[in-house]
């Protein structure tokens, strides 16, 4: 079947594959729910979908799209309705009605070749006359890159920058040289664009595809968490995909070098080969590193053994030789490194930091790769911690941090930064950091080497380490207090590669915080995840499911994965009343009281925050991002949104049409976990 029209509203669009339950009015005024892939397409575009008829077992009759074509609005009527839908900055429906009085059928073609004129409008300036007809036919340009993408594999995500890096003849460029994508769109399918470029008949000696497969190579390499790769193995493995002769690679790696898209570096008789971004970010940290340390240590305070002294007794703890030693040693160095594993006192070691430099005048600033961590910091020190992205403000920059590496980044106002869960730290973010410390700002490290590395490339803490280069002091012992939890005795004996500690083992007073359940059916571990979930673990403590506990599963399918989970858990802890309001976005029932986790960043959502130090005073800003959680708190459904109280402190206001950008996250998967930055 085929089908013209326009789209009305949309039920549900997942961010991620672009997946879509809309609303769609045909020509003819039948409305219908229309599912399928709809990348780039917004509330009012005209399209022509291709596909059939289906009748879904909940939701009745739907029109399954296989395929589709955007069109420009074919009537006066389609595009008032597409302009007043707000997709163009500055039209709302007040404005699109004049602009549609004023010009009548000739509206398309004044957008198209002559939308200087819409100043005639009123309301509308000269110079906002340029920049709404810039847009418009912006959009659709982009739009015919999307279309002519699809069939390189690219999905829409990647469309804008592409369009951004080759300009208005982007599709010229592609077709002529399809090898241009590895460098403009991150993460391509580099099979597929190859098979497309050998079938238009470009050389499988080509250079431009050799040079591509090497730098696909690298990107490959990237993802597993390399900053680099041995010459040798790349040779062999571009060898393979491309089945080129290695004379060849090594020629085309020379060019690339010369061009600097490469940087080739000698070490210890070894060549290593680096994309250049990755290179610039990994000296960079490492000049600027060993800078910071050997400037004039200007933060130093005098006496500091009888400062750590007297800090321990007005704390009443007895520090251990190492947690002296660790405290002595930032103040002896502009770097330096505590690690340990947990339970051997690291929070002690900063809270002893804080106290001695704010009695010194001294400013210390707290921050973490996670909102987690970083909420951790504030709770068990009582002082302020920030995200370190929060602290660099930096958002944006991010979405590009290959085009990034020199962005000049604003100083951190600080005598002594401490950044906590540094093994999560990746190169491009290390690389922010250091450009944004004074000299003479001390910079302590406090980590664990055997956590989870970061999600990008590198691997930080254990390198800094294991060059020698930095004082570091590192943590064996399990303190007392520490060893009565079950948790820290078997992550150490893990560790050490020795199985769960037997009940016999504990220590007489040791907390029953640590549970194994040794079990391979998926609906006896479902049993259990609700029970343990709903009340059960009450018996050990007072644990509330909302504030202290979460789900992680490796998987977002099946049984156990986060779909199943979410639904039942949410049935089961807060379950569908009269009482309680609902929003049904797509699949998703919201409702208030759930937890849920933001899943895309959104630079521009506005929030407001109590300060956490003082209790007084409101902060305001914007960003939420990739990862936070949070409960939601209100659904109002006057005003078409939704608030959300965020764990960090923040409350964040969406609109029902914006709830694509949250999940219920009673479960989430461990990747999830990783990456919550924010």
């Amino acid at each position: 079947m085929e089908l013209e029209g326009q789209v009305e509203e949309f039920l549900y669009q997942n961010d991620t594959n672009n997946y879509t339950i809309a609303i769609f009015t045909t020509l003819g005024n039948e409305t219908l729910t229309v599912v399928g892939y709809l990348p780039f397409v917004e509330i009012g575009d005209s399209l022509k979908l291709y596909g059939k008829m289906v009748v879904h077992q909940d939701y009745g009759e739907q029109f399954k799209i296989d395929s589709f074509e955007k069109l420009m609005p074919q009537t006066v009527e389609s595009l008032a309705k597409y302009l007043a839908s707000g997709t163009i900055k500055g039209i709302g429906p007040a404005t699109a009605k004049r602009i549609i009085e004023k010009f009548g059928d000739q509206t398309l073609e004044i957008f198209q070749s002559d939308y200087k004129k819409l100043a005639e409008v009123k309301g509308i300036t000269a110079e906002r006359a340029i920049e709404i007809g810039e847009e418009f036919n912006e959009k659709w340009e982009v739009w015919q890159i999307v279309s002519f993408l699809e069939k390189f594999g690219i999905g829409a995500n990647n469309a804008k920058k592409v369009y951004d890096a080759l300009g208005k003849n982007a599709i010229e460029k592609i077709a002529e040289n399809p090898y241009v994508l590895v460098d403009v769109a991150y993460g391509v399918d580099f099979t597929k664009i190859d098979k497309i470029a050998l079938q238009i008949g470009i050389s499988q000696n080509s250079d431009d595809r050799i040079k591509s497969g090497i730098k696909y190579a690298l990107f490959v390499s990237s993802y597993n968490g390399h900053t680099c790769v041995i010459q040798e193995n790349l040779l062999q493995y571009v060898e393979q995909v491309l089945e080129v002769s290695q004379e060849n690679i090594m020629n085309n790696l020379i060019n690339l070098s010369m061009a600097e898209e490469i940087v080739i570096e000698k070490r210890e008789e070894i060549d290593w080969v680096y994309l250049y971004p990755f290179y610039k970010a990994e000296k960079n940290v490492c000049e600027r590193l060993k800078l910071l340390n050997h400037c004039q240590n200007v933060k130093e305070i005098k006496n500091f053994e009888r400062e750590i002294q007297r800090q321990g007794e007005k704390m009443t703890i007895e520090l251990s030789e190492k947690q002296f030693e660790a405290i002595a040693q930032v103040n002896e160095n502009n770097v330096s490194i505590i690690t340990g594993g947990p339970g051997t006192g690291k929070t002690t070691i900063i809270k002893c930091l804080i106290e001695i430099y704010k009695e010194h005048k001294k400013k210390i600033v707290l921050c973490a790769p996670t909102g987690r961590a970083a909420k951790r910091m504030y709770e068990t020190t009582g002082e302020d911690a920030k995200t370190i992205h929060r602290l660099l403000e930096i958002g944006k920059i991010e979405d590009d941090k290959l085009k990034n590496i020199d962005h000049d980044m604003a100083p951190i106002d600080a005598d002594v930064i401490v950044i906590d869960e540094m093994s999560m730290v990746d190169i491009f973010l290390m690389n922010y950091i250091v450009k944004a410390v004074y000299l003479g700002t001390k910079l302590v490290f406090v980590g664990d080497v055997n956590q989870l590395p970061s999600v990008g490339p590198g691997n930080i803490l254990r390198d800094l380490i294991e060059s020698e280069r930095f004082a570091t002091v590192s943590l064996d012992k399990i303190f007392r207090q520490a060893a009565k939890s079950k948790i820290i005795v078997n992550s150490h004996n893990v560790n050490k590669g020795i199985s769960f500690t037997e009940k016999k083992d504990y220590e007489e007073d040791s907390l029953e915080d640590f549970f194994y359940i040794n079990e391979a059916n998926a609906d006896k571990i479902l049993y259990q995840v609700i029970s343990l979930s709903n009340g059960r673990l009450k018996n050990y403590g007072d644990y509330d499911f909302l504030q202290n506990i979460q789900i992680l599963t490796p998987t977002k399918k099946g049984k156990l994965g986060t779909k199943e989970l979410n639904k039942n858990l949410q049935n089961v802890l807060n379950p569908k009343t009269e009482e309680i309001k609902c929003k049904t976005y797509g699949e998703i029932e919201f409702r208030e009281g759930d937890r849920v986790m933001q899943i895309k960043n959104n630079y521009d959502i506005y929030w407001e925050k109590r300060n956490m130090s003082t209790g007084l005073g409101t902060e305001h800003g914007s960003g939420v991002f990739n990862g936070e959680l949070g409960i939601l708190s209100k659904i109002n459904n006057t005003d078409k949104n939704i608030e959300v109280a965020f764990d960090d402190g923040k409350t964040a206001w969406y609109a029902f049409s914006e709830l694509d950008q949250l999940e219920h996250a009673y479960a989430i998967t461990i990747h999830k976990a990783q990456r919550k930055r924010i």
